[in-house]
């Protein structure tokens, strides 16, 4: 997952239309959002969407490492 340009705006949701929360992470599995970064997206100002962006491609690497 790769968040949207800086200067981009408005910013893009990163809804993939796969709508299901991980009971361990709280992730949606679709998309890494919490359910209240899901229900407060769109009353986010641009920089508080991008700060999203940037923890959920955080999220995307850390589901990606192999368990130890």
């Amino acid at each position: 997952m790769k968040a949207p340009p800086i200067d981009v705006s408005p910013v893009p949701s990163p809804c993939v239309d796969v709508c299901r929360i991980d009971a361990v992470s709280g992730w949606c599995e679709g998309c890494y959002r919490t359910l209240d970064e899901i229900a407060a997206w769109s009353r986010l100002d641009d920089g508080a969407k991008r700060a999203v962006w940037l923890q959920l491609e955080q999220r995307c690497a850390a589901r990606a490492e192999p368990a130890r």
